[in-house]
């Protein structure tokens, strides 16, 4: 990953008193396409959440998002990233860490999104696109959303 991201996680011990579970440097860096990075720092399933037990969710192989569930990446876009236009069942919630970089919607529409912006993303079809020089890093948190229907007809996830 482009940049270093520190993950704490707290919990709890056989008394209930809170502990920290987790503290590291995260190291699950995965790619799907060109100039693209991403680590999933937590996910859930379910709701509400149950912040019961210990295991640790990162390194579980999911999609974008998690039917009836949450997920919190972190991704990164270097300059002349591979395009991947999407939609996703969710309603993301986006925080430009670093960087700058161009949504793009099916309509043609340009947004340019640099560092402390804040989106959200609600079922439209995206694209990101770095025409900067630096690499954009973004926090999301993607949570389970009903699919978006427009005309009656539900506008399913693709891409």
């Amino acid at each position: 990953m482009t940049i270093k991201l520190r993950r704490v996680v707290t919990g709890h011990d056989d008394q209930g008193r809170a502990r920290v579970l987790i503290d590291e440097q995260v190291q699950n860096t995965f790619s799907h396409r060109a100039g693209a990075e991403f680590s999933v720092v937590w996910s859930t399933e379910g709701f509400p959440v149950d912040n019961d037990g210990n295991e640790d969710p990162a390194n579980k192989k999911i999609g974008t998002a998690i039917e009836n569930g949450s997920v919190f990446r972190i991704v990164s876009f270097a300059p002349g990233v591979a395009p991947r236009n999407h939609r996703t069942s969710s309603i993301d919630y986006g925080v430009v860490m670093q960087g700058e970089i161009d949504m793009i919607l099916d309509d043609g529409v340009t947004v340019t999104l640099r560092a402390g912006d804040v989106l959200v993303q609600r079922g439209t079809i995206h694209d990101w696109v770095n025409n900067g020089t630096e690499t954009c890093v973004i926090a999301f948190a993607l949570i389970a959303a009903k699919p978006v229907t427009a005309n009656g007809k539900p506008l399913l996830p693709q891409g």
